[in-house]
């Protein structure tokens, strides 16, 4: 729950609330787009990193079917996914800004509908077809 918290609240906090408030001070374009250069991809490699942690603690817990019969192992291999996919746009296609914009926002997407999943444990628990 502290990981999510982590990555969704920093993702949703810096592209709904730091950049456009950036903007809304009157700073320069330029310098609203060297910030999101410089903290959108260490936002999403923080995503990375607690996504596979997330995914190893539901595989030590519920067992490696998780990862593919629960919706949350389901979002988490999405999400690893999208991580993936940008961080590997950023380093072969650095001009690619629409398609990582589109990654941003879809890990924005995932996240908040990961957070509205139960948590895995306990779902599983309480619904044996689950696990």
């Amino acid at each position: 729950m502290l990981l999510q918290t982590l990555w969704v609240g920093g993702i949703w906090t810096l592209h709904f609330l730091v950049l456009p408030g950036l903007a809304s001070v009157g700073l320069a374009s330029l310098l609203i787009e060297e910030v999101a250069r410089t903290l959108v991809p260490q936002m999403v490699g923080i995503t990375l990193g607690a996504v596979l942690l997330q995914a190893v603690l539901l595989v030590r817990r519920c067992g490696v079917p998780a990862l593919w019969r629960a919706r949350s192992g389901q979002l988490l291999l999405a999400v690893l996914v999208v991580s993936l996919a940008f961080m590997v746009s950023l380093a072969l296609w650095p001009q690619a800004l629409r398609w990582q914009l589109f990654c941003y926002l879809l890990l924005a997407f995932f996240g908040v509908l990961l957070v509205l999943q139960p948590v895995p444990g306990k779902a599983m628990a309480a619904d044996p077809q689950v696990g």
